[in-house]
């Protein structure tokens, strides 16, 4: 069944181009801002939006995306809330919206009601970062979650025969790592990242985006050239860090992002 990440990259097929994943991490600094952020990304032309769901103990990110959950779950936010937020943005966006999250939160608050509520709220896909794919095998209640485009990751070290498991069960787009660690825009992606695209393609027609590391509209180009998509989630981050008491954040960071997007439409 198709959804509105299908759709888009249809969309991007034809017109020849990659598209622009924005991450930012949901109730930061606070709900009403954080709104305000996402509907400027989406403004500004972003194909994609990232929501990450504050958890408190996020392994696999670094020190920028931690603090930016820290601050949101000291704000309030939940998933009733990130719920909430997904139909407030709906109401004025059809942008496509993928939760970026650990079990935990989606465990607490009910596997499959999770999937359900996030479905009917307008969200398009979901990333859990610390499910193990061949899990869903194993356990009836994974393999039947609906609703959500489950969207896989894989790394430059991802063995071949993984490799060739994770991209033939994959839906929605696959992320794709441009290089090892934890998120953050501390180094640049990966020289060989046009091998790890090619070598995934091999199994797969589903869109391969790069992230991690990608921080300007130089990295943006060179990694457009190579995949379906880019991912900027930390960049934008520390952006929403530095300027979250300015009454004008979504107007900064629509200022922030609009050139890294403009970057996706130029190799």
């Amino acid at each position: 069944m198709s959804n509105r990440i299908d759709n888009t990259f249809q969309n991007l097929r034809k017109n020849g181009r990659a598209g622009f994943v924005a991450y930012v991490c949901a109730g930061d600094p606070n709900y009403d801002s954080s709104l305000d952020v996402i509907r400027s990304i989406a403004d500004s032309g972003a194909d994609i939006i990232e929501l990450g769901v504050p958890f408190s103990d996020p392994q696999a990110d670094g020190i920028v995306n931690q603090l930016a959950a820290e601050r949101a779950l000291a704000s309030g936010m939940s998933v009733p809330k990130l719920m909430q937020m997904i139909r407030d943005f709906r109401s004025t966006h059809d942008t496509p919206l993928v939760l970026f999250t650990y079990l935990n939160p989606v465990y607490t608050y009910g596997y499959e009601k999770f999937h359900t509520d996030a479905a009917a709220a307008g969200a398009d896909g979901i990333l859990l970062l610390d499910l193990p794919p061949d899990e869903t095998a194993y356990n009836k209640e994974l393999a039947q979650s609906e609703g959500l485009k489950h969207i896989t990751l894989i790394s430059p070290s991802t063995p071949p025969e993984r490799l060739k498991m994770l991209a033939k069960q994959s839906e929605g787009f696959i992320y794709a790592l441009s290089r090892m660690g934890v998120t953050g825009a501390q180094a640049a992606p990966s020289a060989s990242i046009g091998e790890l695209v090619n070598s995934i393609k091999e199994h797969t027609d589903t869109p391969v985006c790069i992230g991690f590391g990608i921080n300007t509209p130089d990295q943006v180009e060179l990694v457009a050239s190579k995949s379906d998509g880019v991912v900027v989630g930390s960049a934008i981050v520390n952006q929403v860090a530095e300027h979250g008491s300015d009454p004008k954040l979504g107007e900064v960071i629509r200022q922030f992002v609009t050139p890294l997007i403009q970057a996706t439409q130029t190799h």
